[in-house]
């Protein structure tokens, strides 16, 4: 049970950070096959759709990040961005002559990279929005790591791989940045993961008893606390179909 439980949040984990490089949605195909594995249930799976959806990743079409941000983040991305606009514009030939430069040790190079991707940087951070921290401090982290990554172009062979690898830097530093700092998300993951071992119970004592269970009798049979059950059927909308609606 352990071992399926561990291997459901880091498929849960891989399907999220799937959803954010595709700019925040996911086909519904896509999260069957990563969980094909694990066997799901139908009413397993929606669940998953539900939990995905609850953190803003669509599914099949993308979500317009901006539908989640507060007012106050909304001020000041408009703010920001209206600072970011005296900036020019640089051509992609015009960023991997940047890059040249940089892998050559140049400071001007590294610095006229860092503006040319600094829009990027806000498009990524809209992406990570409703997770739990604020969009000024994703920007925030973006850019040190945008300046961080700059400075480590010596590494690669090509300019051309100069953009992925900043873009790279800039998403594991949000990641990074969330993992540490929205202690919610821990708890959602826990809650899922309860859910999941409370709907696995009643489905096998429901089968076995040819009918819907009581949470007293999933309670009985299980060791479960009846509190520990009516949360998980709360966290799950009372969708959990193997136990009398107790609403």
């Amino acid at each position: 049970m352990m071992e399926k439980e561990v291997l459901f949040a880091k498929t849960l984990e891989q399907v999220r950070k799937t959803a954010r490089e595709q700019g925040g949605s996911i086909s519904e195909e896509q999260v069957r096959e990563a969980f094909g594995p694990l066997k799901l249930e139908e009413d397993q799976l929606k669940m998953v759709f539900d939990y995905l959806e609850k953190h803003k990743i669509g599914i099949g079409e993308p979500v317009d990040p901006e539908d989640y941000l507060t007012e106050q983040e909304k001020n000041y991305l408009q703010n920001y961005l209206d600072e970011l606009e005296d900036l020019p514009d640089y051509s992609k030939g015009q960023k991997e002559a940047f890059a040249i430069s940089a892998m050559a040790g140049e400071a001007d190079a590294r610095q006229k990279l860092v503006e040319a991707y600094l829009k990027d940087v806000v498009e990524i951070a809209k992406i990570y929005t409703g997770q739990g921290v604020y969009l000024e401090d994703l920007i925030g982290e973006g850019n040190v790591a945008l300046a961080f990554g700059t400075e480590m172009l010596g590494s690669l062979e090509s300019p051309s791989e100069a953009e992925g690898m900043l873009v790279r830097m800039v998403m594991d530093a949000m990641e990074e940045y969330i993992k540490e700092n929205a202690d919610h998300e821990k708890i959602d993951n826990r809650a899922l993961k309860k859910v999941n071992e409370v709907l696995e119970r009643a489905k096998e004592l429901s089968e076995e008893l040819q009918r819907k269970v009581t949470v007293e009798e999933l309670a009985a049979e299980t060791k479960m606390t009846e509190k520990s059950i009516r949360d998980a059927l709360r966290i799950s909308g009372f969708q959990i179909d193997y136990i009398e609606n107790v609403q």
